[in-house]
């Protein structure tokens, strides 16, 4: 499960059906269920960041994208 708001649980759902589901529990939540041995590698990065970047504080986020963009090329 991971937490990425209510608008990303439905692009989620819609995006890969095989891959993301909710059950009864978690309606409502913002929050979406993943099947690990379907969801691919990039896919599945890409949903943990945004789960991360949602919750993280301000400080944690600000150091990240500056360390990210000192390794840009």
């Amino acid at each position: 499960m991971v937490k990425c708001g209510d608008e990303a649980v439905e692009v989620w759902l819609r995006a890969d059906p095989e891959a993301f589901f909710l059950t009864d529990h978690y309606r409502g939540y913002g929050a979406v269920l993943v099947r690990l041995g379907v969801v691919g590698a990039d896919t599945l990065r890409d949903v943990v960041v945004e789960s991360w970047r949602r919750i993280a504080p301000r400080k944690l986020l600000d150091e990240n994208d500056a360390r990210a963009a000192r390794t840009l090329p």
